[in-house]
């Protein structure tokens, strides 16, 4: 599979963004354990163009990481394009538009899935960046905004006509928000459309090998984005790949390897951050991970983890924690 000239493995594994959640620090250990692509945060048009601190932090990017997209949102082409120029002075090898965020903030401003009620402008959007940008340009949006407008498999020509390169779906609903089981099938119409010649990549609901392999097999996308299946579980990436290669569903790594990796997690967060902003920045991925799940007891264990302030203790309860 190729997006423009960036050429892909067989069915290959991407790292959906995720607001406060793919950052340089995860997204290191992301590809460490097989992600094929990451994408970063949601970056805000009108805030690059307005030289946010914190927004121009979000485009700190690292060879490692490659191949890797920056993804912008916003509601005005004008600004849209802007800000991609912006993000492109960066040098990802994608530049991606947000057209998916079903977030209130987001989408009642009429960016990200709130353009899935202005169909033009989307499509002017898309227009307009691709004019702009000399990178391949993308796009990830969702099934339409609400039950009755499920557009997906029309739209999905518009935005190939307007110039994307590649399209992910994520398989709900703005309405739905995250709620219910991302519908696959829409998905499958969009990739077996005989008009769609760009890469189709499917999101929703992938968290173990069996589920990657059925998307692929059943509904024939060309790249499977993993999002919150990866938060606290970097090494997801290692074990769908294991059972995409060879069927198999053990164990990757040990509990004290997982221990290990989210330990390292914290230390990239805290040379990305610093100690405070970094441990801060790590607790919902421990509060999230697998790793601790099932423990008999684990409840006080679990609310010191989360209340620690310095690295030294963190480590220490995450240390003591056996099974």
């Amino acid at each position: 599979m190729k997006i423009a000239n960036i050429k892909f493995p067989d069915k290959p594994l991407f790292l959906a963004p995720m607001e406060d959640v793919t950052d340089p620090a995860f997204r290191l250990l992301c590809k460490k354990f097989g992600a094929d692509m990451v994408y970063t945060e949601f970056v805000s048009a009108d805030a690059l163009i307005r030289n946010v601190k914190r927004t121009e932090q979000k485009l700190t990017l690292h060879d490692e990481e490659r191949p890797i997209a920056i993804q912008i949102y916003g509601r005005e082409p004008d600004a849209m394009a802007e800000a991609a120029k912006i993000a492109e002075e960066a040098n990802p090898d994608i530049i991606d538009l947000n057209f998916g965020c079903p977030v209130k903030r987001v989408a009642s401003k009429g960016a990200g899935a709130g353009l899935l009620r202005d169909i033009p402008k989307m499509l002017e959007i898309i227009t307009v960046v691709v004019k702009a940008v000399n990178k391949p340009v993308t796009v990830k949006t969702r099934l339409g905004w609400d039950e009755n407008s499920k557009i997906i498999v029309d739209l999905a020509e518009q935005i190939q006509d307007c110039g994307a390169q590649a399209l992910c779906i994520h398989g709900r609903t703005r309405s739905q928000m995250y709620k219910g089981e991302a519908d696959w099938i829409l998905i499958g119409e969009v990739k077996n459309n005989p008009r769609m010649k760009i890469p189709i990549i499917g999101n929703g609901d992938v968290t173990t090998g069996e589920r990657a392999k059925e998307c692929f097999d059943k509904y024939g996308v060309d790249a499977v984005m993993i999002g919150r299946g990866s938060i606290g579980r970097p090494w997801i990436f290692a074990e769908v790949r294991q059972y995409l290669e060879n069927g198999t569903t053990t164990d990757v790594l040990s509990f004290e390897e997982q221990k290990e990796i989210l330990k390292q997690h914290v230390l990239n967060s805290i040379d990305w951050l610093d100690e405070r902003r970094g441990i801060l920045h790590s607790r919902r991925h421990l509060a999230a991970s697998p790793t601790f799940k099932g423990i008999p007891h684990f409840r006080d264990t679990r609310i010191a983890m989360l209340r620690a302030t310095t690295k030294e203790e963190l480590f220490e309860i995450i240390d003591s924690v056996k099974i």
